[in-house]
């Protein structure tokens, strides 16, 4: 069933309808659709277009459809109906004759996709929201499992100075918090409905458009009709958040696929989360790390696709905007689903706490404590650096590590050092001795576990 027929004498050929039929991606906005058509029926009964038994009529046939587009019943392939909308109202025709007719006035497909579409979004908020926690309960959970774990911290992938394990799987947690309240933020501006902005300039007919939004859970209506049906800012900024926490996936991903090479050895991960090579059976390759490292591209891409699409549309509603769907479907599901596995893959992680403080030990991680230690016996800093990287030279000459140097050959450099220099370099001095806020140190790294285990129960 057409929504435009009367003024056309013949029909769409089959390549425009390829085009332009939005049906075979669009209907998974059916229970959007039939939640925003009950609504309507509703406000425009109050402006007395419909009596009340025929808002009764339609509001339970559109109930019977809601409880089929829920159990997933809907007979989409059978039909040939340009997209969602035109399907339910078929559908609804079909059941009541010229009385289904009448639940279009006043309305348009333009604020009627507009809001099928901000709900969609708005639905799949606290979902992504709980996906974002869940990945969080296991970076934090994984942390409280390896508190005492120290590996090698890392700039341009090249040792630098250690790190406690937790301290890794916290900053991940920072990133997962800010991702969190992005959809928050984002929420806050979406949060409106345009139904009853009509195609471009509102509706003839009184409706109470504050109560339309209220019954549809949003906090108010959209304050200009134009504006409510031509945008698409919600779209690009859920693309948004989901192109930034994917990033922070990707990178995590990264990270582990390098801790569980062999050249690091600092993790193992479990079956469940790797694979085999159809070759080299000895092969157990980090595939579910590099999908979700791969599909960011994709995630990306549909970001980039929506902001190209709607950097040159005049008001208001364009059909280029119809384009705005199938990219965030997508992106929405591919995020979703590798938040899920990043959890699972964290859940695996079983750490060689003895590779990880070897790894940790090389690469004159200490140099720059003994060049604060330098410092602390009254040589300024920049001649200190000088000191410790002369040090650092002589070691890398005998192949040692620093603390293997005896006392003679460090005093050959510097003849401030005395004795007390190997407590400085020793491991869990390096760590623990950055004991501030947001530090490696034993105290700020636990304190801040403690509290998001605290706020993991609350």
């Amino acid at each position: 069933m057409g929504l435009w027929g009367g003024r056309f004498q013949e029909g769409s050929s089959s390549m425009f309808k390829q085009v332009n039929d939005s049906l075979p991606f669009d209907r998974i906005l059916a229970s959007q659709d039939i939640r925003g058509s009950i609504v309507w029926s509703r406000a425009i009964a109050k402006a007395g277009v419909l009596t009340v038994d025929e808002q009764q009529q339609i509001e339970t046939t559109l109930n019977e459809l809601l409880s089929k587009a829920e159990a997933n019943e809907l007979d989409f392939d059978a039909s040939s109906e340009e997209d969602i909308h035109s399907f339910i109202e078929a559908t609804l025709i079909e059941k009541l004759g010229d009385l289904g007719r009448k639940l279009h006035t006043g309305r348009s497909r333009n604020d009627q996709v507009a809001t099928d579409f901000r709900l969609w979004c708005k639905e799949h908020l606290q979902s992504l929201k709980d996906d974002l926690l869940a990945i969080k309960k296991s970076l934090v959970l994984s942390a409280d499992n390896n508190r005492d774990v120290i590996l090698p911290g890392y700039t341009h992938l090249q040792r630098a100075q250690p790190v406690r394990y937790p301290h890794w799987c916290l900053a991940y947690v920072e990133m997962l918090k800010r991702d969190i309240s992005r959809l928050d933020d984002l929420l806050a501006r979406m949060n409106q409905c345009p139904l009853g902005s009509g195609a471009l300039a509102g509706t003839v007919y009184a409706i109470d458009r504050q109560e339309i939004a209220e019954q549809l859970n949003f906090a108010s209506p959209c304050l200009n009709s134009l504006d409510a049906v031509s945008d698409r800012d919600y779209v690009l900024e859920l693309l948004f958040c989901a192109s930034t926490s994917m990033m922070h996936l990707s990178r995590m991903a990264e990270d582990l696929i390098f801790f569980n090479s062999g050249e690091a050895g600092f993790i193992t991960l479990g079956d469940a989360v790797t694979s085999g090579s159809s070759l080299m059976p000895q092969k157990k390759n980090p595939d579910a790390l590099e999908l979700m490292r791969g599909k960011c591209g994709r995630v990306f891409g549909s970001l980039q696709a929506l902001l190209v699409t709607m950097k040159g549309l005049p008001l208001a509603y364009n059909k280029d905007m119809q384009e705005d769907k199938e990219g965030a479907f997508d992106a929405v599901n591919q995020w979703h689903i590798c938040l899920c596995i990043a959890a699972e893959v964290v859940d695996t992680i079983k750490l060689d706490s003895a590779r990880c403080a070897q790894a940790a030990k090389q690469g004159y991680a200490n140099a720059t404590e003994l060049a604060d230690y330098l410092v602390a016996k009254g040589i300024p800093f920049r001649t200190a650096h000088d000191i410790s990287g002369q040090i650092v030279l002589a070691a890398i000459e005998q192949n040692k590590p620093i603390e293997n140097l005896s006392l003679s050959e460090l005093q050959a450099v510097s003849d401030v050092i005395e004795d007390d220099v190997f407590a400085v370099l020793e491991l869990e001095y390096l760590v623990d001795k950055r004991n501030i806020l947001g530090g490696t140190g034993a105290k700020p790294v636990f304190d801040a576990l403690d509290y998001e285990l605290k706020s993991l129960k609350d």
